[in-house]
């Protein structure tokens, strides 16, 4: 209980005096992950309306997948991106392993499947005959799915929180594409990773409460937007 006392204390040290390591990897940790969160919700959610507006033999596997995908353990991303960006892999000619770059790749990677399955599943829940309606009203088809994306922003703002939810806190593949590196590759998860390994429990506490409130704090913004549009 002590060590749960002396992490908050930390924490909020940590806050009040601004202190610029923590900063950094905070200001870090957001960059990355809601540049990670935007990749994944450009390619899930046009995926994911295409897929469910399609009719085409095998569908139910392809969803299948996607489905499955939902689960992708991080570690797996983060080895296959490592394996790709090594030097001596397909991508290694970039040069990006172990960069901020790198650990935008591997949480887009594992995000998109999340967003992807989430407006899936919305655009599949629409009524089947919605489309049709507007296609007779004279939209044209772009017009017809924007129309459609906008009746399931519901669900879709719920797929942002998720996609967002699950890279902020995700820890294997960043330490893996990213390496860790002070001032540089380092973020939340990382650091709380490294400093509990030290034994630095209370530094580790104090890491861990930053990232929940910061958490916490995105996601009640985006729960108000959800919530507001429920009411109109």
């Amino acid at each position: 209980m002590d060590l749960i006392v002396e992490g908050i204390k930390k924490a909020f040290w940590l806050l009040v005096t601004f202190d610029p390591e923590v900063i950094g990897i905070t200001l870090l940790s957001l960059r990355i992950s809601g540049t990670a969160t935007l990749v994944s919700l450009l390619i899930g959610i046009s995926t994911g309306t295409a897929i469910g507006l399609s009719k085409f033999p095998g569908k139910r596997f392809v969803v299948s997948l996607v489905n499955t995908g939902m689960g992708l353990p991080p570690v797996v991303v983060g080895l296959f991106v490592t394996i790709f960006l090594w030097r001596n892999g397909p991508l290694g000619f970039l040069g990006i392993l172990y960069t901020p770059t790198a650990m935008i790749i591997a949480q887009a990677v594992i995000a998109t499947p999340i967003v992807m399955g989430i407006t899936l599943a919305a655009i599949q829940h629409l009524p089947k005959e919605l489309h049709l309606q507007i296609l007779a009203l004279g939209a044209t088809h772009l017009q017809m799915v924007w129309i459609l994306i906008k009746e399931a922003k519901l669900p879709l703002l719920a797929a942002v929180m998720a996609g967002f939810g699950g890279v902020i806190s995700e820890v294997g593949a960043s330490i893996m594409v990213g390496g860790n590196i002070k001032g540089y590759s380092r973020v939340l998860t990382t650091a709380t990773v490294m400093e509990t390994s030290r034994g630095n429990f209370d530094m580790a506490i104090a890491l861990g409460i930053i990232l929940l409130v910061m958490t916490y704090i995105i996601n009640l913004i985006l729960t108000q937007i959800q919530q507001r549009e429920r009411l109109r």
